[in-house]
């Protein structure tokens, strides 16, 4: 059984009514579901027999962990009006489909034999909310706590509950957690720092360069990804890769031409996301493919930018990092979509799945009574799978990385 505690106002929209009044708006038992076939590894138990002139021992009310989740639903002050802009509901979107996966998934783990209580939490996309719903009993009482969404309110709430000592979820930023210094986080999506490790290792070991180029725009965002990129090449080469690094003005890319070679490839790393300099650099590593083999190394981000050719990135052979891609042609993810569309009767978007799978992991800890991660296995989800590495202070980070290539003018999983 799930309780789903917390009475939120309802929001009218594409599949909010049927949204709000069959889950947020109903106290007490929620709605029982037909489960989502995905496998459930209970943990092991151990029966006592006792003897047959004993008295029948009472039995042990079953563990019911809770969980409080908090998600920037801003239902109070959402402007629904034809002349508002689209931020405002496109966040409660974010905040219902994320909710919509997660409960889906307690649902298919209650169906095992699991139990939960399940409070859901307005942050309403307010650092101050945030902070405050870090002094509310209810959430400090919780079992493990789901959110905030956003960095910033991660942060306000992490400052008022330092001493708290209750896992905490980060579930959709992949902001470092060394901005929170919270030694019970988990952090569910991997940072941008462990894309790039991912990428050195496949130039390395993969590719088995002996030299990368790094095509700098001159904008310091570019150095997230560059910077641990070449700590990464240096490390797992012992500094046998040599790494040049070059601010590209204007597409002229004429100073490297004889450092290239035409029989071994070329690698070249383009952290940007800039959409000027990319059209214009892309398309003059395109003019240098036509002499030398060039295989480009991408920032995670173009999977989701439209301005990016497939056609052009294919012939470049540009390999990127992902941790969101979904198979939808996986039996898991079949029955994850059915089950949805029976539910909520619209399609799952991108939140509802990694509520999902983030939901799957959460309930199996929280009924597991761990305190950490490190006595779960590795998850393997509908969008991604998690592998956590503790890193001290900064508590538990999701490592798992997927590389992906172009082929038929599609990404496809390289391993």
């Amino acid at each position: 059984m799930i309780s789903v505690q917390n009475r939120l106002p309802p929001l009218s929209g594409n599949k909010w009514p049927l949204f709000w009044l069959s889950a947020l708006l109903l106290a007490g038992c929620g709605p029982k579901l037909n489960p989502v076939n995905t496998p459930v590894k209970k943990a092991d138990t151990v029966a006592t027999a006792s003897k047959t002139t004993q008295a029948k021992p009472v039995a042990e009310p079953a563990y019911r962990p809770t969980i409080a989740l908090i998600l920037p639903f801003n239902l109070d002050r959402i402007n629904l009006s034809p002349a508002a802009g689209k931020e405002g509901i496109a966040k409660a979107d974010l905040a219902g489909d994320y909710y919509e996966g997660f409960r889906l998934a307690l649902d298919s783990l209650t169906a095992s034999g699991y139990n939960f209580k399940l409070q859901v939490f307005d942050s309403k996309d307010e650092n101050a909310q945030a902070y405050n719903l870090a002094l509310n009993t209810r959430v400090r009482t919780a079992n493990i706590i789901v959110g905030p969404v956003y960095p910033e309110g991660l942060r306000s709430f992490s400052s008022a509950s330092g001493a708290l000592r209750r896992l905490t979820i980060s579930p959709l930023s992949p902001a470092s957690p060394a901005d929170y210094k919270n030694p019970y986080l988990v952090t569910m999506m991997p940072p941008l720092q462990y894309h790039s490790r991912r990428a050195a290792a496949y130039v390395v070991d993969n590719l088995k360069a002996q030299k990368v180029f790094i095509l700098k725009s001159g904008y310091t965002e570019d150095n997230k990804y560059t910077l641990p990129f070449t700590r990464a090449i240096d490390s797992l080469s012992k500094k046998k890769v040599k790494v040049v690094t070059v601010t590209v003005v204007r597409g002229n890319l004429k100073a490297l031409v004889p450092q290239l070679s035409n029989k071994e490839e070329n690698v070249f790393v383009v952290p940007s996301t800039n959409q000027q300099f990319l059209q214009v650099t892309l398309h003059s590593l395109d003019t240098l493919n036509r002499h030398f083999p060039v295989t480009l190394i991408g920032h995670p981000s173009w999977e989701k930018v439209k301005f990016l050719n497939a056609g052009l990135l294919q012939r470049l052979r540009t390999v990127i990092t992902s941790t969101d891609r979904v198979n939808y042609h996986h039996a898991d993810v079949v029955n994850f979509i059915k089950a949805y569309r029976k539910k909520y009767h619209s399609e799952p978007g991108e939140y509802a799945f990694k509520g999902f799978d983030e939901g799957m992991y959460t309930g199996q800890l929280v009924a597991a009574k761990q305190t950490t991660p490190a006595a779960m296995q590795d998850y393997k989800g509908l969008h991604n799978s998690f592998h956590f590495e503790n890193i001290g202070a900064e508590g538990w980070v999701n490592t798992h990385v997927n590389l992906y290539k172009y082929i038929n003018f599609e990404l496809k999983q390289v391993e």
